[in-house]
């Protein structure tokens, strides 16, 4: 087996397994994601791996293209084919299924309990997102003083995140970040 075809493998083999795990979108597995990438199988590095998130979620499309991103890191366009199919498709068979049956139960208690359940699973995956993302970008005080005003101006206002996002660009273009 050629080196290409075993990265394609393993690159398959996580995202299948995450993909079912991804209650909430892509965002709920990403620190899952970081330590595959970055400290299990050390295919790039904090920073590279939070600039692939920042592009992801300022590119239009959904946030499963983090993924798409690691993928072609990884193994070029036949990584990003890989890592995409087999993050997207899993949970799009399951989601099939799943909502038949949840129709079909629409009034069981059951399906109340569940639901209710689920809910804090997601929010605590993606606060686990959030809090890793800001340690692998935060490398000094001043990126996590623009983390935190960043989430302030997110948190305090209606302002699209992309403003804060080409402020922050123009504070590294500058050097002052760095």
């Amino acid at each position: 087996m050629k080196a290409s075809e075993a990265i394609l493998g393993v690159l398959a083999a996580q995202f299948f397994g995450l993909s079912l795990m991804a209650f909430g979108g892509a965002n709920a597995v990403v620190p899952e994601l970081h330590r595959q990438a970055v400290d299990v199988h050390h295919w790039m590095s904090d920073r590279d791996f939070a600039s692939l998130f920042a592009i992801a979620q300022a590119a239009p499309g959904p946030n499963v293209m983090i993924s798409t991103l690691i993928g072609w890191k990884v193994a070029g366009l036949a990584g990003a084919l890989v890592a995409t199919l087999a993050m997207c498709a899993p949970a799009c068979v399951l989601a099939i299924f799943v909502a038949k049956i949840w129709d079909r139960y629409r009034d069981a208690p059951l399906r109340a309990a569940l639901a209710s359940g689920l809910a804090p699973v997601t929010v605590g995956l993606i606060a686990a997102s959030a809090y890793l993302l800001i340690r692998a970008a935060d490398a000094n005080v001043r990126l996590a003083a623009v983390t935190a005003a960043t989430a302030l101006v997110a948190y305090a206002t209606r302002l699209n995140p992309l403003w804060c996002l080409a402020a922050a660009a123009g504070l590294g273009l500058t050097g002052v970040l760095t």
